[in-house]
């Protein structure tokens, strides 16, 4: 299916930047056909940030200012979890992106991301058993802590996903700051980095900069601003990312190992006062163009791809927007967006953070606290 109307972005972009290609933003629209309904099944979230699906289909789910609770899929908190280390909850920071283990059923193991307090925060992935009661998370331990750590509370990240041979994938943030932001182009530091690891925290064997003496071998790829949504494709586990621009140059990315994405000196947005990054630079050689973008900003906050059971959805990929305030549906073909959509604008709601249910419907948590369930009627 490819785009059939006008594109849905209507209002004037920050820049006169041209596209890389045709099709690189302002797609045209698609309208999905299929009923479903929208149901707020919860009011009673506080801060949620991440989300995921157990086995038995409840729902697993952190909040920013430190807390883990289990929801069924009626909305109801069924546990409240504790046993994880202490999190700045501050700016940006606080208990970020959760995951469990694929094989979960067995290890009962939970992954998670963190702003990690001290001499300067720094973002930070833990784990833990899920204890039989569901209560605690036990023998607990940190597997990975970004370099180098900063004392401001911006950009973080984070997501955690985990590939199909059970590595780990996390977006690491640039921290925000003038004073730092370059590091996203440093090899030594792993802040502004997709970083790929074991789920003992080792580097994977087969990452692109391993053996180098001027590179961190956790590096997957790197040169990303403030990186909020990972996604595998479940088709042919390719690893695809979301982030946020300046003002202008949201972005979505399929990632290649080794690849530069080009931040901070190469973007489609610009700063926040109106100046350009640097020097204004869109496209350079070296550097990976995005998938897709948005000007003005959409405010990616998460992304996936649907699973669920709507046809017309399958293998589509969806972002929740924040200062957009709707989930945006994009239909890929050949590793291009054909076509946007953007779901329940009417709400207005700042999306945070999604996840594909078990029984075929997508849940969506929001900054206000609400929980929708999203499914076929």
């Amino acid at each position: 299916m490819a785009q059939t109307g006008k594109p849905v972005e209507k209002n004037k972009a920050n820049t006169d930047y041209k596209p890389a290609f045709a099709g690189q933003t302002r797609i045209g629209s698609v309208k999905t056909k299929t009923p479903y309904t929208i149901k707020v099944i919860s009011t009673e979230l506080n801060g949620p940030w991440g989300m995921h699906a157990l086995p038995d289909g409840r729902l697993l789910i952190s909040s920013k200012p430190g807390a883990m609770q289990i929801l069924t899929t009626a909305g109801k908190i069924d546990k409240t979890i504790t046993g994880f280390p202490e999190v700045q909850f501050q700016g940006q920071g606080g208990l970020l992106d959760i995951n469990i283990d694929p094989d979960f059923a067995k290890n009962r193991m939970v992954y998670w991301t963190y702003a990690q307090p001290g001499e300067g925060a720094t973002l930070a992935v833990a784990k833990g058993k899920l204890s039989a009661d569901e209560t605690k998370l036990e023998n607990v331990s940190v597997i990975f802590e970004a370099s180098p750590r900063f004392k401001g509370a911006g950009q973080f990240g984070s997501r955690l996903v985990f590939d199909k041979q059970g590595n780990i994938f996390i977006s690491s943030g640039d921290r925000q700051s003038n004073d730092i932001r370059e590091k996203a182009q440093d090899l030594n530091a792993t802040t502004g980095k997709i970083i790929h690891i074991t789920k003992d925290g080792k580097p994977v064997a087969g990452n692109p900069f391993i053996g180098r003496a001027d590179a961190k071998p956790e590096i997957y790829a790197y040169g990303f601003r403030n990186p909020d949504g990972l996604s595998i494709n479940p088709i042919n586990g390719d690893l695809w990312e979301t982030e946020f621009g300046p003002r202008g140059g949201d972005e979505i990315n399929l990632i290649k190992p080794g690849a530069n994405y080009g931040w901070p000196y190469v973007t489609y947005g610009i700063e926040y006062g109106g100046q350009k990054v640097y020097d204004g630079i869109q496209q350079k050689e070296g550097t990976v163009q995005p998938v897709y973008y948005w000007d003005p900003v959409i405010s990616p906050g998460c992304m996936m791809f649907y699973t669920g059971n709507i046809a017309e959805w399958k293998n589509n990929l969806f972002v929740g927007g924040l200062s957009g305030q709707h989930i945006i549906r994009l239909v890929i073909k050949n590793n291009k967006v054909v076509g946007e959509e953007r779901l329940l604008s009417d709400k207005n709601e700042r999306w945070r953070c999604m996840a594909n249910g078990k029984d075929g419907a997508i849940y969506a948590a929001t900054d206000s606290g609400k929980l929708y369930k999203i499914s076929k009627q």
